[in-house]
C-alpha cells in the first residue's frame, strides 16, 4: 500500500484527525473535508506543513463540495457526522440532514468520481433494543434514538449503492471510541473526556443511572487499524454471498466495562498525577433517554475477513488517554 489518495471527511474531528495523522505518517496523500461544526483546526494544524495534506473547508450537505473533495481520490474514509444520542433527540432534523443527506451526497460523489472503496463510520447504536450479547453484525433490534436511525439508514444506502452501482462499501460499527483529541467540552462531550476534565478540575462526574450500564470502550488506535485493514483487504475477500461488496464489521476490543468501573479506573489513573483526585466520588442521576443497558461486540467477523487484530485493550487505552489529557487540557 503506497502513494494512495485518501479523503477523510470530518478529518478535523477526533477520529478523523487520528486517521489523517496515521496515513500522512505512512506517506499517503490525505485530503481533509470538514466544516468545523464539531472538529477543530488545532487538531490538523500539525499537518499543514506536510505537502501531502490538503484541507477543503466545506459541508457534506453540499453536493458540489462532495464532488470536489472526491476528485482523484482512491479511498473515502467517511467520518463526518453529528454524533451524540442526546443531540439527536434534541434536534433530530439537523442530525438527519447531516447524517443521512450528507451521507447520500458522499455516496453519489464517490460513485460519480470512481472512488475505489467507500469506508464509513457506522455505529453500535444500530443494535438498538436487541438484548443479545455479544453483539453480532447480523442480529440487530429497533433503533432507540434518531441518531441510531440515521446510522442504520447509512448501512441501507450503502447496501443499495453496492448492489445497484457496483460500489465497494464497508461500514465499521464503532463501539464507544475514545482517545487523544476527543473533545472534553460542550454539551455533548463523550463520557471519558468529560469525566477526565471534571476530575482534573476536582469536580464530581455525573453517572447516569446506577453505574452498572456497561460499554465496549475502544481505543482510537484500534479504529485506525480497522480503517487501514478496510483499505488493504482484497476485494475477493470482501465479496458476499450475493456477489457484491457491502460488508459491515464491529470495531471494538471485545471487552466490557461498567460505568462504575470506568470511573474508578479514570480516577486512579489521574491520581498518579494529582493525589487529591483519589478522594473524589461520583454523583448519580437519572438514566439518559435512548441509552442501551449493555454493549459488547463480537469482533470475530472483522478478525477473520479484515485480519483486524486490535492492539490496545480498554485499560491500556485509558492509561494513554488520561496521560494525554493531563498534558493537554489543564
Amino acid at each position: 500500500m503506497s502513494n494512495l489518495n485518501i479523503l477523510v471527511t470530518g478529518g478535523a474531528g477526533f477520529i478523523g484527525s487520528n486517521l489523517c495523522e496515521h496515513f500522512l505518517e505512512r506517506g499517503h496523500t490525505v485530503v481533509c473535508l470538514d466544516n468545523f461544526s464539531t472538529g477543530f483546526k488545532k487538531n490538523i494544524e500539525p499537518f499543514f506543513e506536510n505537502h501531502n495534506f490538503s484541507l477543503i473547508e466545506g459541508d457534506i450537505r453540499d453536493l458540489s463540495t462532495c464532488l470536489k473533495s472526491t476528485t482523484g481520490v482512491d479511498y473515502v474514509l467517511h467520518q463526518a457526522a453529528l454524533g451524540s444520542v442526546p443531540r439527536s433527540i434534541k434536534d433530530p432534523i439537523t442530525s438527519n440532514e447531516v447524517n443521512v443527506g450528507g451521507f447520500l451526497n458522499m455516496l453519489v460523489a464517490s460513485r460519480d468520481n470512481g472512488v475505489k472503496r467507500f469506508i464509513y463510520a457506522a455505529s453500535s447504536s444500530t443494535y438498538g433494543d436487541s438484548p443479545a450479547l455479544p453483539k453480532v453484525e447480523d442480529i440487530i433490534g429497533k433503533p432507540l434514538s434518531p441518531y441510531a436511525i440515521t446510522k442504520y439508514v447509512n448501512e441501507l444506502y450503502a447496501d443499495v449503492f453496492a448492489k445497484t452501482y457496483g460500489m465497494e462499501c464497508i461500514g465499521l460499527r464503532y463501539f464507544n471510541v475514545f482517545g487523544k483529541r476527543q473533545d472534553p467540552n460542550g454539551a455533548y462531550a463523550a463520557v471519558i473526556p468529560l469525566w477526565v476534565k471534571q476530575l482534573i478540575n476536582h469536580q464530581q462526574p455525573l453517572i447516569n443511572g446506577n453505574g452498572e450500564y456497561s460499554r465496549d470502550f475502544t481505543y482510537v488506535a484500534n479504529v485506525v487499524e480497522a480503517n487501514e485493514k478496510s483499505i488493504v483487504t482484497e476485494s475477493k475477500s470482501l465479496t458476499n454471498r450475493e456477489g457484491y461488496i457491502n460488508r459491515v464489521f464491529n470495531v471494538a476490543y471485545g471487552g466490557n466495562t461498567s460505568l462504575n468501573e470506568l470511573f474508578s479506573i479514570l480516577r486512579d489513573s489521574l491520581a498518579k498525577f494529582d493525589k487529591e483526585i483519589s478522594s473524589i466520588e461520583p454523583q448519580y442521576g437519572p438514566y439518559r433517554a435512548g441509552d442501551i443497558p449493555h454493549s459488547q461486540a463480537s469482533i470475530e467477523k472483522a478478525k477473520s475477513i479484515l485480519n483486524y487484530n486490535p492492539q490496545f485493550s480498554a485499560k491500556q487505552g485509558f492509561e494513554l488517554a488520561t496521560e494525554w489529557y493531563w498534558n493537554n487540557i489543564r
